[in-house]
Formats: structure tokens, C-alpha cells, sequence
């Protein structure tokens, strides 16, 4: 096995750790199991992290932050406030139609933690960050196009990641495309209209 920085090896366990996790389900997957898809040796996984809790901690980060980066990169200024929110919404869903097994693996990783003792904190953390997220985009939104939003961000992006986990979890559920699309043109007039637009 070639030399790697612990960095690069921790990077390449949380990515085996999203595979197995999606492809097995959170509480089917284990330490070895995770090795294994990574390629490397258990003790491995020892020098990287000091616990489970630790590697899924890791994981719900780079999920979040993975959405967070794909969605930020694709707010540009359009023609209208509407069409800036809306497209930011569908690079977000479209990562969701095409990766809906990683989305599943959100919600069983909140289930997980909810549930295990000591991993509480995981889905409050998970939780939160959606709504870091959803301030970080309304912010970026706000300078964008230049408008004040007519409720406080902090209410605006809960709200926004309120709607976005709903609406994720019912097209996992029910898998109509149709619907969804009518949903997210909802959440984006309503968003606009609480921005400010």
C-alpha cells in the first residue's frame, strides 16, 4: 500500500464510507466494510479516526459541503431574481435525480443518529448545517441581486431547508418528477417573494 498524508487517506475513507453507506445502508455498514471499499487496512482506519462517530461526522460534512459547493457555484446573476433562486434550486435537484441513493443515505444517517445512543448530536449537527447552507445561499442571492430580504435571513433559511428536506424526502418516496418540478417552481416564487423580488 503506497504512503499516503493522513488527509488524503481520510478523504478516501469518508468517500468509501459514502459508498458503502448508500449502497448498504448506515447501520449494515461497518468499520471493515468500509475498509474494504476503501482498500486499505483497518488500522488504517484507526490512525484516521478515532471512532465511527467520527468517520459519519465526517461524512454528513462532505455531503453538505458537496450540495453547498455544487449549488453556490451555480448562483449567477439572471435576468430575474425568480430565475437566479430557481436555478440555484434545480442544480441542487438535479444532483438529487441523478444520485437519489446518496440522498436516501442523508436521511438514514439523521435515523441512525437519532436513534444510536451518543450519535444524537450528529443529526442535530447534520440538521444545522442544512441550514448554514441555506444561509450561505440566500446571502450569496442577496449580493447577487442586490436585495434585502423581507424576513430575517436566519427565518428564511430554515425555512428554505425545511422545504428543500420535504421536498427531497417526497420524491424519494414517490419518485414523480412532474410534481416535484411544480413543487420547486412553489418554493422558488415563495422564496422570491420573501427575499424580496
Amino acid at each position: 500500500m503506497a504512503r499516503m498524508p493522513s488527509a488524503e487517506r481520510r478523504t478516501q475513507l469518508v468517500e468509501a464510507a459514502i459508498r458503502a453507506m448508500t449502497r448498504d445502508g448506515v447501520a449494515r455498514t461497518t468499520t471493515r466494510s468500509i475498509c474494504a471499499e476503501a482498500g486499505v487496512s483497518l488500522s488504517v482506519f484507526h490512525y484516521c479516526f478515532d471512532s465511527k462517530q467520527a468517520l459519519l461526522e465526517a461524512a454528513i460534512e462532505t455531503i453538505t459541503g458537496n450540495y453547498v459547493s455544487r449549488v453556490m457555484s451555480a448562483v449567477e446573476p439572471r435576468a430575474t431574481l425568480r430565475e437566479t433562486v430557481r436555478a440555484a434550486l434545480q442544480t441542487y435537484w438535479d444532483h438529487v435525480t441523478a444520485h437519489p441513493g446518496e440522498h436516501m443515505l442523508t436521511y438514514d444517517l439523521t435515523q441512525y443518529a437519532l436513534r444510536e445512543p451518543g450519535f444524537e448530536h450528529l443529526a442535530r449537527a447534520q440538521y444545522e448545517q442544512y441550514v448554514v447552507s441555506a444561509t450561505a445561499l440566500i446571502e450569496q442571492v442577496r449580493v447577487v441581486r442586490g436585495v434585502e430580504p423581507r424576513v430575517p435571513v436566519e427565518v428564511l433559511a430554515r425555512y428554505l431547508a425545511a422545504a428543500i428536506d420535504g421536498l427531497t424526502l417526497q420524491y424519494l418516496v414517490l419518485g414523480d418528477r412532474q410534481v416535484a418540478d411544480r413543487q420547486l417552481d412553489m418554493t422558488a416564487d415563495q422564496m422570491v417573494l420573501l427575499i424580496g423580488g
